[in-house]
This record gives structure tokens, C-alpha cells and sequence, in this order.
């Protein structure tokens, strides 16, 4: 069997190793769910990421923390709507990368400008937009990772054959996989470390509206005054 061949068939073995379930836009209801109903949609399409037949998708007790935490917005008579869940698949995605304080720093612009997005609102996109946006790109990097990672198996099987030493080229090959998933997780970190904080965010709304009311009130004291000067 040539290198070629070889390489070709450690990216097939891989691609089944890392497949992940996806949940595709169209698939996300428009109908409001209850709490139930939402645990046993993400469970149905994201079953086969679980590691051991005993890890939860999601329960209710994730879900009430989430809206303690302020990452998920509370429900609407208890009934959650398809941006609910949006946010939901984002969080489940994230959690096993970053902290929940990380993802409320991350999620709260997004819930704060596109969730429940009023007919007046400025923005041009919504939730669903950018879920679709974000759900290609994750097809496109697909790929990308698979062929990262087998060429991580391959060096690995240069240095330390399967052949040979099991254990020394499994290490290895989880070794070279951790330390990429750390440098990308440190750069995540930075990113967000970045971002203002949702405190930050609400005095910078507060003072925004707070000087549309001055302006407004100081707008309005001028035309009394002018129409004062007229009479």
C-alpha cells in the first residue's frame, strides 16, 4: 500500500471519529415548544455526540440555569421559541470549550440586538440569518479539521509506529490534538477578553438613551421658547 493510499485511509477512519450530529436550519421549529419538548429535540439530533449512553444533550436543570445566568432568555408562558433553541444549540456547542461566564460575555450582544428583534430595529439580519451563516461555514470547516487531524496522525505514525508502540503513538496523537485545541482555545479567550462586559454594554445603552431624552427635552425647551417669542 503506497503513502498516498495510506494517508487516504487514515482520513476515512477519521472522518468517521470525529462526524458530529448538526442540527440544519430548516430542521429548528417555528412552533413554541415546551420545556419537555425541547430537551427531546436536542437529544433526537445531537444523541450520537454523546460520549457514554448516561451524558444528558440537555435538561431541564441546564436550561433553568441558563436563564439564571442570563445567556438564555426567559421563556414566554413557559413555551420556547425557535431563537430559544438557536441559542441553546450555540451554548451546547460552547460549553465544552469555554466558560459559562465566556459565553454569557459572548451570547449577551447577540440576545440583546436580534433576540425578539422589534419591527423598528435597525438590524438587517436575524437570529435565524446568522444561524444559517454560521451552520456553513461550520460544513466548510468540517473538512478543514479532518484534514488537520489526520495530518497529526500521520506525523504521529512517523514517530511512533502503531505497530510498534500503541501507547507511545496514541499519547502522541492526542498530545499534538490537545495542544491545538488549547492555542485555539487561548485565542478564544483573547477574543472574548476583547469584548465588553454586558454591565458595560447596559451603562453605554443607559447613557445612550439618557442623551437622546436630554437632546429631546432640550429640543422641546427651544420650541417653547420660540413659540413663547412668537406670541
Amino acid at each position: 500500500m503506497n503513502k498516498d493510499r495510506d494517508f487516504q485511509q487514515i482520513k476515512k477512519e477519521i472522518r468517521e471519529w470525529i462526524r458530529l450530529d448538526y442540527i440544519v436550519p430548516k430542521d429548528i421549529p417555528d412552533i413554541e415548544l415546551y420545556m419537555d419538548q425541547v430537551t427531546n429535540f436536542m437529544d433526537a439530533h445531537l444523541y450520537h455526540n454523546k460520549r457514554g449512553e448516561e451524558d444528558k444533550t440537555l435538561t431541564k436543570t441546564m436550561i433553568n440555569n441558563y436563564t439564571k445566568n442570563k445567556i438564555l432568555p426567559p421563556p414566554e408562558k413557559k413555551r420556547y421559541g425557535k431563537e430559544h433553541i438557536i441559542i441553546l444549540i450555540y451554548i451546547y456547542y460552547l460549553k465544552n470549550v469555554i466558560s459559562i461566564t465566556d459565553i454569557q460575555k459572548l451570547l449577551y450582544p447577540m440576545t440583546e440586538r436580534f433576540f425578539n428583534k422589534s419591527e423598528d430595529s435597525t438590524e438587517e439580519k436575524s437570529m435565524s440569518d446568522i444561524y444559517e451563516s454560521i451552520y456553513e461555514l461550520e460544513k466548510a470547516e468540517y473538512f478543514n479539521i479532518e484534514s488537520s487531524t489526520a495530518r497529526a496522525e500521520e506525523l504521529t505514525e512517523k514517530l511512533f509506529p502503531m505497530e510498534e508502540d500503541a501507547y507511545l503513538h496514541r499519547m502522541a496523537l492526542i498530545y499534538l490534538l490537545g495542544y491545538d485545541i488549547y492555542s485555539k482555545k487561548r485565542l478564544i479567550e483573547k477574543l472574548i477578553d476583547e469584548m465588553p462586559d454586558p454591565e458595560e454594554i447596559n451603562e453605554k445603552e443607559k447613557k445612550s438613551v439618557k442623551d437622546k431624552k436630554d437632546k429631546k427635552a432640550q429640543k422641546d425647551k427651544m420650541r417653547l421658547g420660540d413659540r413663547k417669542r412668537n406670541n
